[in-house]
């Protein structure tokens, strides 16, 4: 099995490099990491297009190696598949992130991001994500964390790629992991929540003629509902959520077809 790693946290997080020997453990398995050089979280699925990349390999101090780059998260599975690597990806792995990906959260992500990029290019993924030591339900990283907090998701991700072809996994489908803070009681399947943003316009400085202003909340909620990720950490079970890139609305389509669009081409009519 032939896998790439990658993550938005940086390749020194400790995330990916518990999930990466959880990887190394499975047998027959080749991998290879490729992740940006520093923290790229809530880089959504944005690309570098306005300068060229750098690239350093970097050792892991077990003998084994990485690439880091200054690009995003989406740059490095593209790098993957463009050549950087020995091998074409059978299985992209994202995270472990700092941090829940959860409800609308993961259109914000650059960790869902990455494995959208494996869907894109037809290669099955997984993104992984664990809760903060605090409890919260968002994608805040909490003030410390060890290789503990990782291991128990690490293993379930590395028997889902150790399993890939048994577990149902429709072509052009991903599959978001988020684990709960702590030990999990159990694994769930279930859909995405609906979050509540908190936002507001805060105003924090003012200076010759500039307003620096603060909008994001750092306490968001969310909908509380049976069946979403969010009710499965709240149980503490790992949430495991199919996702695809279809965005296309078909019902909407539907009722579109009935409105004469070929209208709009004609000139508006004009009242004398």
């Amino acid at each position: 099995m032939k896998v790439l790693l990658t993550n938005d946290d940086g390749i020194t997080a400790t995330g990916l490099n518990v999930m990466r020997r959880a990887l190394l453990e499975l047998p027959d398995v080749e991998l290879a990491v490729i992740a940006p050089d520093s923290n790229r979280s809530a880089t959504a699925r944005s690309i570098t297009i306005r300068h060229p990349l750098w690239v350093e390999e970097v050792e892991f101090g077990d003998g084994t190696t990485g690439f880091a780059t200054d690009g995003t998260p989406v740059d490095c599975v593209r790098f993957a598949a463009l050549g950087l690597i020995e091998f074409e990806p059978e299985i992209i792995v994202s995270g472990i992130n700092h941090g829940a990906n959860l409800g609308d959260d993961i259109t914000y992500s650059g960790t869902v991001a990455a494995a959208l990029e494996g869907v894109v290019l037809g290669v099955p993924a997984i993104a992984v994500s664990q809760q903060a030591d605090h409890g919260e339900m968002d994608f805040r990283a909490g003030s410390a964390w060890g290789q503990e907090d990782f291991e128990q998701v690490a293993q379930v991700v590395a028997r889902m790629v150790e399993s890939l072809e048994d577990v149902p996994m429709p072509q052009g489908t991903l599959l978001n992991v988020n684990a709960p803070a702590g030990r999990a009681q159990g694994v769930r399947a279930c859909r995405l929540g609906k979050r509540d943003y908190r936002d507001q316009m805060e105003l924090t400085e003012e200076e010759g003629g500039r307003r620096r202003y603060r909008i994001y909340s750092e306490e968001p909620g969310y909908h509380d509902e049976d069946g979403t990720d969010f009710a499965a950490i709240a149980d503490r079970r790992i949430a495991v959520t199919p996702l695809h890139f279809d965005l296309t609305d078909q019902p909407g389509i539907d009722r579109l077809s009935g409105f004469d669009l070929d209208g709009l081409l004609r000139p508006a009519a004009r009242e004398i």
